[in-house]
């Protein structure tokens, strides 16, 4: 079994990354500190990708396009977390300055 980092702790990582690579980071929601699931809000310059947490087929952790393939206008990335907020009251919202549309931090895209 596979020990999980604190919600908490993974977002203070995933901020300090962000900044040592000079791209803005912001928590636009704070979630559960301990167990709140993590939406990533990618900012680019064709537009946004939100990045929801997942497990692959053998249970080890990823990330999955939460709003489709391609990216998306803002207001379709703020419906997507608005809808998942809504389900899950404990969710951590962050959003990333990424041109390039990569995450700032290790991300197995699944």
């Amino acid at each position: 079994m596979e020990a999980k980092v604190k919600a908490g702790i993974w977002v203070s990582m995933a901020i300090r990354l962000s900044d040592m690579a000079g791209r803005p980071a912001a928590v636009l929601r704070k979630g559960d500190p301990d167990s709140g699931g993590i939406l990533c809000v990618l900012r680019g310059r064709e537009g946004c990708i939100v990045l929801a947490q997942a497990r692959d087929a053998e249970g080890r952790p990823a990330w999955v396009r939460g709003t489709g393939p391609a990216p998306v206008e803002e207001d379709a990335a703020t419906a997507y977390v608005d809808r998942q907020v809504k389900r899950d009251p404990d969710l951590w919202v962050l959003e990333f300055e990424a041109p390039d549309l990569v995450p700032p931090f290790e991300a197995r895209l699944i």
